[in-house]
């Protein structure tokens, strides 16, 4: 178990080793951040907050235009199911072993030894890294939507605007020292949640009354709606997975199983229900024609969009930093960053790192600011191996013992199906960068 002192921050001097079966050993540090203080309520909400940031205006796109009606409705219902369950797998597993792993690498570690923790921190970096990129083109995305609203000279463009959401993103992530510190910005992300999303619908549901009838059918050539199915079912699982649950479940109170399963439960019930609504309706009103970001498609009064929009970046930036956690926590327990956050060195210390690591976030998110295959490409490569294939196999070595010969099967036909999904995935997101890359430029303005 975890040594901490009296406000749950972990000694960062300490060390523990997990051995593997070939005594290899893999030490595994305590961590300066603050754990086991949060209740499952505001765990919930850091859960949701990232089901309902702004990336929920793009599924109608993303999701429902390649998928169709039947598809998309069924895919995203069962993929509500899937994540749900292969969540709790891994919840389970937090204090597996007589001990708490309160990284996803560490509990890797624990099960089979150095060489899975070294990839199970590879994959969850470039997921982590990915989701961070995205986070600012959406925050720069939302500012252009709102330059564009009030002006049509075209000075300012999305890099600009890209530029800007960083430097945001950085202030706010030196602001707040670690993941539990959010509290009261988890209620401001949850309103803010709901003005975009009110809008988004409202505004839709007027210009799908108003509208002629729409086409549903899936556009493309069959070998492209072939690659764009593929994507879509990526993106699905992108949805409602962060790749970082074991660290998430860390700031929750004991007992950290029961409570992190209330949080889990909270997130896949209330937590989908904007995120539906929001992705049908956009399909409904628009069609194939629905825009990868929804509030660009409604029609509206000016200031009702320029409020969505700037409750879209607000809440983007607040996002960003939940994912950018593990990169902090890892960079603060490595070189003992502990104490006042307002200590100078402290204060420094994230000033140089956090913001030098978003600077690289934001360079990257300018380079290449195509969304819907970025989406695609971090499910294929990350987010399916983190939450169903390595999630349904460490459940099945940890238990063996425990589990029945059906129950064995099951999980076995996990781990080969969705090892098949992602590489099929990232076969079908690496073509559409390359089809993508013949259209935009490197700094594109789209």
């Amino acid at each position: 178990m975890e040594v901490t002192n009296g406000d749950g921050v972990g000694h960062s001097d300490m060390s523990r080793k997990v051995i593997d079966e070939e005594n290899s050993a893999v030490v595994i540090p305590e961590t300066a951040h603050q754990i086991s203080s949060d209740s499952w309520f505001q765990v919930g909400f850091v859960l949701t907050t990232g089901i309902n940031s702004a990336y929920v205006l793009g599924y109608s796109g993303t999701i429902m235009v390649p998928l169709g009606w039947i598809p998309g409705v069924i895919g995203l219902i069962i993929a509500t199911a899937i994540s749900l369950y292969a969540n709790s797998l891994v919840a389970k597993l937090h204090e597996f072993g007589g001990r708490r792993h309160i990284r996803y690498r560490d509990l890797a570690g624990f099960i089979y030894g150095r060489k899975a923790y070294s990839i199970t921190w590879a994959l969850q970096y470039v997921n982590l890294f990915m989701i961070n990129t995205g986070y600012i083109i959406l925050a720069g995305s939302a500012l252009k939507a709102i330059y564009v609203l009030f002006s049509d000279d075209h000075v300012m463009k999305l890099p600009y605007f890209i530029a800007i959401s960083g430097f945001v993103c950085a202030l706010f992530g030196i602001s707040i020292p670690h993941l539990s510190a959010l509290r009261l910005w988890l209620g401001v992300s949850t309103v803010l949640s709901l003005i975009y999303i009110v809008v988004a619908f409202v505004l839709s549901v007027k210009d799908g009354i108003e509208a002629p009838a729409r086409d549903y059918s899936i556009p493309g050539t069959t070998t492209s709606k072939i690659f764009t199915t593929i994507g879509a079912s990526a993106n699905l699982v992108f949805a409602f997975n962060t790749g970082m649950l074991p660290e998430i479940q860390a700031t929750i109170k004991q007992p950290v199983v029961s409570n992190m399963m209330k949080a889990l439960y909270f997130q896949f019930t209330a937590g989908v229900l904007p995120m539906y609504a929001v992705t049908f309706i956009g399909y409904w009103a628009y069609g194939a024609s629905t825009s990868t970001y929804l509030l660009s498609s409604v029609n509206g009064p000016v200031w009702v969009k320029a409020l969505a929009n700037i409750s879209a970046f607000l809440q983007t930036v607040i996002a960003l930093h939940i994912f950018a956690s593990p990169m902090y926590e890892y960079l603060d327990t490595k070189f003992g960053i502990k104490g006042s956050p307002l200590a100078i060195r402290n204060l420094s210390f994230r000033i140089g790192v956090r913001g030098g690591y978003l600077t690289i976030n934001t360079l990257v998110a300018a380079l290449l600011p195509f969304l819907g295959d970025f989406m695609s490409l971090t499910g294929a490569i990350s987010t399916f191996p983190l939450t169903f294939i390595l999630a349904n196999h460490m459940y099945l070595k940890a238990r063996h013992n425990k589990l029945t010969s059906l129950q064995k099967l099951w999980h076995w036909l996990n781990v080969c199906f969705f090892g098949l999904m992602s590489i099929a995935a990232a076969v079908s997101a690496l073509r559409l960068i390359a089809v993508d890359s013949k259209t935009y430029s490197v700094f594109a303005d789209i």
